[in-house]
């Protein structure tokens, strides 16, 4: 499986509404949770041209009410994707594809550096259940 190791491409971002709704209402869908937050993910067969990884990040409005605080998180959880989907990648199948959502649940800022603890906790456990 050819996934570039420290790129996050355009192709890499999980934008299908059709996929959205299969991960979220599908029921087949798994979540770990590391505070503040929660990853939901499914496996499923790859297609031809599909992406090995696809991922999209939901910061709700409900908890940063400025667009600026809720793009600084997405940011940070872009930034420590990038650097630790690797461990995904060598996991998973050749013939399957990972949808990933990554939800913030907390009011709260933090520092890059615990958000990219947070992300590479979840990712290790994620590879665990594949």
């Amino acid at each position: 499986m050819v996934v570039k190791q420290f790129g996050f491409r355009k192709r890499e971002r999980l934008v299908s509404l059709r996929l959205i709704d299969e991960l979220f209402g599908g029921g087949h869908s798994r979540s770990v949770a590391a505070f503040p937050l929660r990853a939901v993910f499914m496996q499923r067969p790859r297609g031809a041209h599909d992406e090995p990884l696809q991922m999209l990040i939901s910061v709700p409005k409900k908890y940063f009410h400025h667009a600026v605080d809720r793009n600084r998180v997405k940011r940070q959880v872009r930034e420590a994707w990038r650097l630790h989907k690797s461990l995904l990648a060598e996991a998973l199948a050749s013939d399957k594809q990972l949808l990933i959502a990554f939800v913030w649940t907390s009011d709260t800022l933090l520092p890059t550096s615990a958000v990219a603890e947070r992300v590479a906790n979840l990712t290790r456990r994620i590879t665990e259940k594949l």
